[in-house]
């Protein structure tokens, strides 16, 4: 048996070279884990949602980026601390079971999957109005349909071509927001270009203060914050792909703060030093009107080249997790059996064709209403993020008083300061759920959210009545990892 043997299962068929106990292949490299983390901080909530933030907020939405970041950084040391406990794919829903019950577990996959699947929807819509900007005539339900089935088709062949894509779109975003930060900085310090005369660091308060609409709409747009930071966990669907883990996810998530500090809080305090908030409106991406302003030629096209990029590498992203989700629901006795096979090339190719199916619906919307299109799906994406991060959080408090009590092993990637941090994320999670319900535009996914919850119980009902041992509590398995 080799060394990545389940402990205590008894002897079992050998597996491949390289391939996870779960019948993954491990194709994803250190390099690649480390670009998809950092391609996961960097998307369209930062590149286009950002606009109508700062319309609402002005330069205070750098505080509320920096706030929401320290609670990201949170929910990724408690979830990194559970991975390096057991590192499975479908992680959030594993957890969600193994601390608790069942039901939960199912509740969590499912949702995730949603979570991923109206993010996609984000996405596509996010793409087809970038390129709008190059060609205004093509209609955005086309263009949403023409990448939709261009990124299926990548998600089918291999993880490996999943993750060079990952890790180009990552570097691409990296390097370009870099760019963006010297030479808006070099604007700042060298007054070059058309907007040298007015670029200045005063711009953050000048224009009626920090706060121009008050502290009240500052927090309000915690929501489209929290947007911009989904994704930052999908390391943790990666971990039974990953060559290995105890290496990679450590290392991952502790650069978390740095690409926070970075590409949100500097990218976006030099944007609104060199360009005032006011000149910022929803729709468009604050980059793209940035570079539009200073007046680089072609500097604006080659941003929203870049923030093209960015939606279509999430969207990428959201197949890939997806397939993974449904299969860990399959394998647990909680979705149709066939979505737990995997093809030839070691995807689950069953899962993600159907995920992808449900991701055309936002090609409709893009159809139906345009101009509603993103704002509709991002909250429901926000408020199916919203329970996944508590579910983390929560399994992580249990978890830490299971290994207090002796019953379980210590992880080998403690967050710090325990179990405090996580209380703190779960309150500030609670508290954005309730600016969801006041907004009466985003109130809309606690509806959807409703709607769904109702359904998913149904459901439960019916696989208790199919199956009545799949309410029982199963032991974890352990895989060893790492030399």
């Amino acid at each position: 048996m080799t060394s990545a043997q389940v402990e205590g299962k008894g002897s079992g068929p050998e597996k491949a070279p390289g391939e996870s106990e779960e019948g993954y292949e491990r194709g994803l490299g250190s390099r690649q884990v480390q670009m998809i983390a950092i391609g996961g901080a960097i998307g369209v909530g930062l590149f286009l949602n950002a606009g109508a933030n700062i319309a609402k907020a002005g330069p205070s939405l750098i505080l509320m980026y920096a706030l929401a970041g320290v609670i990201i950084f949170f929910i990724m040391r408690a979830l990194g601390e559970l991975l390096l406990y057991r590192p499975v794919s479908g992680s959030f829903a594993e957890y969600s079971r193994e601390f608790l019950g069942p039901f939960f577990g199912y509740f969590t996959g499912w949702t995730y999957w949603l979570m991923w699947v109206v993010t996609g929807m984000a996405e596509l819509t996010a793409a087809a109005i970038y390129i709008h900007y190059w060609f205004p005539g093509i209609p955005q339900w086309v263009t949403a349909l023409v990448f939709l089935v261009v990124l299926f088709t990548a998600n089918l062949i291999s993880v490996k071509l999943f993750g060079e894509i990952e890790f180009w779109a990552s570097m691409i975003k990296v390097t370009a927001l870099i760019g963006m930060i010297v030479i808006g900085l070099g604007v700042l310090t060298f007054g070059f270009s058309n907007a040298g005369d007015t670029a200045a660091v005063s711009n953050l308060w000048e224009f009626d203060g920090f706060f121009p609409n008050g502290i009240g709409s500052s927090l309000m747009t915690l929501q489209g914050v929290m947007f911009a930071y989904l994704a930052v966990e999908l390391v943790g669907v990666t971990a039974g792909e990953s060559e290995n883990p105890e290496k990679t996810l450590p290392k991952a998530i502790n650069t978390l703060p740095w690409r926070i500090a970075l590409f949100y809080v500097g990218a976006l305090t030099v944007i609104l030093c060199v360009v005032k908030w006011t000149e910022f409106a929803p729709g468009v991406s604050p980059f793209v009107k940035a570079f539009a302003m200073i007046g680089i030629p072609a500097g604006a096209g080659i941003v929203n080249f870049v923030v093209l990029t960015a939606a279509l590498s999430s969207c990428n992203s959201g197949m890939y997790s997806t397939g993974r989700m449904l299969r860990n629901l399959a394998d647990s006795g909680e979705a149709p059996a066939a979505f737990g096979r995997l093809s030839s090339t070691k995807t689950p190719a069953l899962g993600i064709t159907v995920s992808v199916l449900f991701m055309g619906i936002g090609v409709v919307l893009n159809y139906v209403v345009p101009e509603k299109a993103f704002s509709y799906v991002t909250s429901v994406a926000v408020g199916a993020g919203i329970w996944t991060w508590l579910m983390i959080l929560i399994s992580h408090v249990l978890y830490r008083r299971a290994v207090e009590a002796g019953r379980l092993p210590a992880s080998s990637f403690p967050a710090p300061g325990g179990a405090v941090g996580s209380w703190v994320a779960i309150v500030f999670l609670l508290f954005v759920t309730c600016l969801i319900a006041k907004d009466s535009e985003s109130r809309i996914s606690l509806y959807v959210l409703a709607v769904w919850a109702v359904a998913l119980g149904v459901g439960w009902v019916v696989l208790k009545s199919r199956n009545p041992r799949i309410t029982e509590r199963r032991e974890p398995e352990f895989e060893k990892v790492g030399s």
